[in-house]
């Protein structure tokens, strides 16, 4: 049994390297003429060619993450089936290989694809991705997300804080800074408007070119103003580099401790975490469907194939791991904009996929 069982991992590695390696050089094709966009719109000292190969190849893990168990799906369908329609498979079951012991060495070979995809994006993906927008911060100038920037929120004894950072810099520095002061009414006390800003220390942020507005209640009518020009301003926050750039990033991009820690500060200071908390089941709950994906492809080696049917069932298998990867994301939109449970938005698309793999196995393999 070890003998068959170091073959079908072996054949089974071969082939879903060869599919991976054959949809990442896909990626890259499609992401370097997205990035050929940017090169030469800063000048010729600025994002070249170069910088747009080295950009785009360090996004391969976080695609190769998102690629795993759609490509272990489709690698193993494919050496199943190919077994099957040679007879192999057939001469194996009869040396003494049963359901059990061939779903047993299926999922032995997911559990080495979960521990892969579980590395790849909970540690190579985010410090690929730092580096990845550091090349670009450093050469396009600035790193910013949608029209308006990072909102986050503190509180700080009775008083809340509203800010807005509009952009980093490629220093590290802020661009762009609004901090709105808020009482424990919810009125409105303060704003600052800063041009720029750097993280002077843990705990204090400096600010430059400030002009700060206070609104001071006198009483149930009347309100003075007071205004404030000064070439600098410390402000002290909890609020950190990381957070900053963190709200700048995409969730999936982070580590699941970051994600942790992220969601923790924005409970805290009453702000929603919906969307980070699907991201971070999503990121427990992902690596687990290569299990998935194994146990959906062994009942295609109790299947009879006819010379040349072996392509329709492999194109079957591009469908279902495309149709997964579809169906994880409607969740996890769905979920955001229906306030799900998190970790049941993040849980039904592999749950789904796993009864349906469960049924499969059962009617194909021990009723047969």
């Amino acid at each position: 049994m070890r003998v068959l069982r170091r073959f079908i991992h072996r054949e089974a590695l071969l082939a879903v390297g060869f599919v991976t390696l054959g949809f990442l050089a896909l990626f890259f094709f499609f992401d370097l003429i997205d990035e050929l966009r940017w090169v030469g719109r800063t000048g010729p000292d600025g994002y070249q060619l170069s910088h747009a190969l080295l950009f785009v190849s360090l996004s391969i893990p976080n695609h190769l993450y998102e690629l795993l168990p759609i490509t272990v799906l489709i690698g193993t369908i494919f050496v199943m089936a190919r077994l099957a329609q040679s007879s192999e498979f057939t001469i194996m079951r009869t040396s003494g290989l049963g359901p059990w012991q061939a779903l047993r060495t299926l999922l032995t070979l997911g559990g080495f694809f979960v521990l892969l995809t579980f590395a790849v994006g909970d540690y190579i993906t985010p410090l690929s991705e730092r580096a990845a927008q550091l090349i670009k911060v450093r050469h396009l100038g600035r790193l910013t997300s949608g029209a308006t920037g990072a909102w986050l929120k503190e509180r700080q004894q009775d008083h809340s804080f509203a800010v807005n950072v509009r952009a980093l810099t490629p220093e590290g520095g802020m661009l762009g800074v609004r901090i709105f002061e808020f009482d424990e009414k919810g009125q409105l006390t303060s704003q600052t408007h800063a041009v720029s800003g750097r993280f002077a220390s843990p705990g204090m942020w400096e600010l430059l070119q400030v002009r700060r507005s206070s609104f001071l209640q006198l009483d149930s009518e009347e309100v003075r103003v007071e205004q404030l020009q000064t070439p600098a301003l410390q402000w002290p926050t909890r609020i950190s580099a990381d957070m900053v750039a963190a709200s700048l990033l995409k969730p999936d991009r982070m580590a699941t401790v970051d994600l942790f820690q992220y969601i923790r500060h924005l409970d805290a200071n009453g702000q929603s975490a919906q969307r980070y908390e699907i991201e971070f089941w999503r990121k427990v709950f992902y690596p687990l469907s290569c299990l998935v994906m194994v146990v959906l492809a062994l009942p295609f080696a109790y299947l009879h194939f006819r010379a040349g049917g072996i392509a329709g069932y492999v194109f079957g298998g591009v469908m279902a791991g495309i149709s997964f990867f579809l169906l994880n994301n409607v969740f996890g939109y769905a979920g955001n904009l229906q306030n799900w449970s998190p970790w049941l938005t993040a849980a039904a698309p592999g749950l789904i996929y796993s009864l349906l793999s469960l049924a499969a196995f059962g009617w194909l393999v021990l009723r047969r």
